[in-house]
């Protein structure tokens, strides 16, 4: 079983949107026979983006797992979206990765999203290696790629390879470890000798001094031999690479089939296993024969039934087998368990500790669910979730499908818990709240390719009405005779502001108005609250206080007094100068320094107050109150003006007086 779980490589592919993380997938499927075509985004017909949106708009939006062999290795790989949007995807694959590849463009260098992903591992200790693709292309640079991971990700890269040729002109590398040279032609890759073995020796030595600074065992060979044996500087990358000390760097052209199979041997090479990482926990050794644990890091409802993915992080888990769902003390029973493949799956009879597979008959497991043996229990870390910063209403078109909505908005969370779904209790929508606009233009049009017709719009925004000058002695007569009982009540108010959202008082004396019907009238006011002259919005920052009152021996009564009040009010309303309230936000944006201006300049003209600022080394963080109605689309402008790299967070901060144009 060691052998086993040494042999394994639990490995994600990372990167900014294009890089081209899912044509080196496809490109690894194709060169370790574990697919007989290789397929290409353009054409939709990638294994991994096998989604009809992810076909339809080239990207990858929901992270896909498939496995290989190579070198007696079986690698098991989760192809990872490269859009901001679907960040939590991306968080919820790393929390069951062992080791990353991180691609990059070969022009670009590290990108905004490169460097959010990484910034991800990072928090996860996921060891990773770096491929730099594309430099088949105009303008591509390993060396300036390389300086960009250096100076943008603060890593210490360790580059193995050196291109041979460049832009059209690139046919293969140069490992430095083995000192061999590779070039691909007609996809075929041919063994050639060494072109400029005096560059060679030249670059091999700048490795053997970095690692040698690195690594202390490899230092003390480097000071007595002067230089590395390849045994040694290839066990010292590895120790580095887990560690996280340094950052192994390989080259290539994914889309040219150029560089695959040495980037292969540097994720068994370099990479860990299972066995490499620490336990997920201190009673859960990675084997066999331990308890039963696994983590659930995605739910997927396909036509075959709702597929729970798990990694077992110990003991095995057979067909048929009862877990238990540690979160909800629910246990449930395994009917089948699935080797995954994109979209196609393999019945297994069992799974074990470092596989990564889909279980069905397990109904209500969340994503973060701990599935155990139920005499075993243990819970594991669940993977944070994002809040939501942008949010659109949705309705069926027809109150015919309110209920297929509500239950095609269910599974929408259920399969990605960073959506948020709610009502709204004033305005009556439902809100669907997501991490982007692109996040949730993809969840609508789910909502409509599973047949549920849907019309979306913005949030109704919450106003508010309030008193800005009060009136004085409003007598109102409530006198109704229609036969039998009738209804009798006078009431004399005086209306005031105040800074309390309703205060109700009495100065009446002499027992003119009783108790009770004082009671009464507060009940009525505050019924009043419900609409406001202006535009019919809530009531609020009102002080109504009941001066006197007249009541009839045969007529009065409590609902009598409650309508009083009700009628009282809303005409002193009217009489009173009133003005509308807008919800406002406090908002906290962080942003490079170099858009610090940007990030300002949008903010005023959204109204925004700043109220504080400060600066990091290479970080602005400014915090302003701005009104909620123009933070819809603020998500995507504030990636555009930062080039992806900014953030922020929101939350309520009362109201504030809306200027005429919005009132």
């Amino acid at each position: 079983m060691r052998t086993h779980l040494a042999k394994t490589r639990n490995i994600g592919i990372l990167a900014h949107v294009d890089a081209g993380k899912t044509t080196t997938t496809e490109r690894i499927l194709f060169r370790t026979g574990a697919t007989y075509k290789q397929g290409e985004v353009h054409d939709g017909t990638t294994v991994t983006d096998f989604d009809a949106q992810e076909r339809q708009r080239g990207i990858t939006i929901f992270a896909a797992a498939v496995s290989c062999t190579w070198d007696g290795h079986r690698i098991n790989l989760i192809d990872t979206p490269g859009h901001v949007d679907f960040s939590a995807e991306v968080e919820r694959s790393l929390r069951v990765l062992d080791g990353a590849v991180a691609v990059f463009d070969g022009v670009a260098g590290v990108e905004p999203q490169s460097e959010s992903v990484w910034r991800q591992a990072d928090l996860h200790g996921v060891p990773r290696i770096a491929f730099v693709n594309k430099l088949d292309r105009a303008c591509a640079d390993l060396d300036a790629a390389v300086g960009s991971i250096r100076t943008r990700l603060h890593v210490t890269p360790l580059v193995v390879q050196l291109p041979i040729g460049a832009e059209e002109q690139f046919t293969g590398v140069v490992d430095l470890v083995t000192r061999r040279a590779f070039t691909w032609d007609d996809q075929a890759m041919t063994e050639i000798e060494v072109p400029d073995a005096v560059e060679l020796d030249r670059r091999r030595r700048i490795l053997e001094e970095a690692v040698a600074g690195l690594h202390t065992g490899a230092l003390e060979e480097f000071v007595a031999d002067d230089g590395l044996e390849d045994t040694t500087l290839r066990a010292a990358l590895r120790e580095l690479t887990i560690s996280g000390a340094g950052v192994v760097v390989l080259c290539g052209s994914a889309y040219r089939n150029r560089g695959i199979e040495p980037l292969l041997d540097a994720v068994v090479a370099y990479l860990p296993s299972p066995l490499d990482v620490p336990p997920v926990h201190p009673e859960r050794p990675a084997t066999a024969d331990a308890p039963f644990a696994g983590l659930v890091f995605k739910v997927h409802a396909a036509t075959t039934g709702r597929l729970t993915y798990v990694r077992v992080y110990s003991g095995t888990i057979a067909k048929g087998a009862t877990v238990l769902d540690t979160g909800t003390g629910r246990t449930e029973r395994v009917s089948r368990i699935l080797h995954v493949q994109a979209d196609r799956h393999t019945e297994l009879d069992d799974a074990s500790a470092g596989d990564i597979v889909a279980v069905v008959g397990v109904k209500h497991a969340k994503v973060g669910a701990t599935l155990c043996a139920p005499d075993a229990p243990l819970v594991l870390e669940r993977t944070a979730t994002a809040e939501p910063v942008v949010s659109v209403a949705v309705e069926a078109r027809a109150a015919a499908d309110t209920d297929r909505l509500s239950v095609a908005l269910a599974r929408l969370v259920d399969e990605d818990p960073s959506l948020v779904v709610r009502g709204d209790p004033e305005t009556g929508q439902t809100v669907l709240s997501g991490l982007g606009e692109l996040h949730l233009e993809v969840a609508v049009e789910s909502l409509r390719r599973s047949g549920v017709p849907v019309t979306v719009g913005r949030p109704q925004v919450s106003y508010r009405e309030t008193v800005v000058a009060g009136v004085s002695g409003l007598l109102y007569r409530h006198v109704k005779q229609d036969g039998g009982s009738g209804q009798y009540a006078h009431v004399l108010i005086d209306v005031a502001p105040s800074d309390e959202p309703f205060v109700f008082g009495s100065t009446v004396v002499g027992g003119r108005v009783p108790k009770e019907y004082v009671k009464a009238v507060e009940a009525g006011c505050r019924d009043a609250l419900a609409e406001g002259p202006l535009g019919g919005h809530p009531v609020t920052g009102v002080h109504v206080t009941l001066v006197d009152g007249q009541t009839h021996s045969k007529d009065s009564s409590e609902p009598a007094f409650r309508t009083a009040g009700r009628l009282a009010l809303q005409q002193a309303l009217r009489q009173s100068g009133m003005a509308v309230l807008e919800p406002v936000a406090e908002v906290t944006v962080t942003a490079p320094d170099d858009a610090a201006g940007a990030v300002l300049g949008d903010l005023a003209a959204r109204r925004g107050r700043v109220t504080h600022s400060t600066t990091r080394p290479g970080t602005v963080v400014v915090t302003a109150t701005v009104p909620l109605a123009e933070l819809f689309g603020y998500a995507t402008r504030l990636r555009s003006r930062t080039q992806g790299r900014g953030t922020f967070t929101t939350r309520p901060a009362g109201y504030q007086p809306a200027p005429a144009s919005v009132a």
